[in-house]
């Protein structure tokens, strides 16, 4: 495994996928008392983000190229979509509704929308693609893993999570991680346009 590979895939995901963050969600998403659904939910909603994030990033590019979508321009359009979620971290105001009753949250918004969401699957078709050894993609593979290990913990635990961290806490992070993000996704369109005019 490429340890360079791993942990600069392992930063871009925990950035833009933010486990505590969506671990909060989660726990706003489902009452306390539904202890069994919290964890059945958890579990399901990694495996399907897991699912979408390694699939879609190997056969992403492939699908590109048959469309006649140049992964450099992928590379331009993500990194400014990942700009666009990285200013909406830093400006916008998150309200957590809690649902009363049991539904499934595993697709949506856990997964599509939050884990494995358009700048999720962006980032997992831009960090494979960058990836032309094995070593490399197993890395990234590894990354995608650790992240989504993280995020399921912290959605087990996210009642205790809400008491030590509170709306407080996830406001400054979610900023941090915002600016983060934001320079992530400069450094993509940056190398797009690199790579077109080379």
């Amino acid at each position: 495994m490429d340890l360079a590979v791993y942990l600069n895939a392992l930063t871009g995901f925990f950035v833009i996928t933010d486990p505590i963050g969506a671990a909060l969600v989660f726990h706003s998403l489902i009452p306390e008392k539904e202890a069994s659904h919290r964890r059945k939910m958890a579990f399901k909603t990694v495996i399907i983000s897991m699912f979408l994030l390694i699939v879609f990033g190997n056969y992403g590019e492939p699908l590109l190229d048959q469309l006649g979508i140049d992964i450099n321009s992928l590379r331009i359009a993500g990194g400014l979509l990942l700009f666009y979620t990285a200013f909406n971290m830093i400006t916008e105001k998150v309200e957590y509704t809690p649902a009363p009753e049991k539904k499934d949250i595993s697709v949506f918004p856990m997964s599509i929308s939050l884990l494995a969401g358009p700048g999720g699957l962006i980032l997992s078709i831009l960090m494979f693609s960058k990836s032309s050894e094995s070593s490399a993609n197993i890395g990234v593979i590894a990354a995608i893993v650790t992240i989504l290990l993280l995020t399921l913990i912290l959605m087990l635990v996210s009642k205790y999570l809400k008491k030590i961290i509170g709306k407080t806490g996830d406001e400054i992070l979610r900023r941090f991680l915002g600016v983060i993000l934001a320079a992530l996704a400069i450094q993509f369109v940056y190398d797009g346009i690199i790579n077109i005019a080379a």
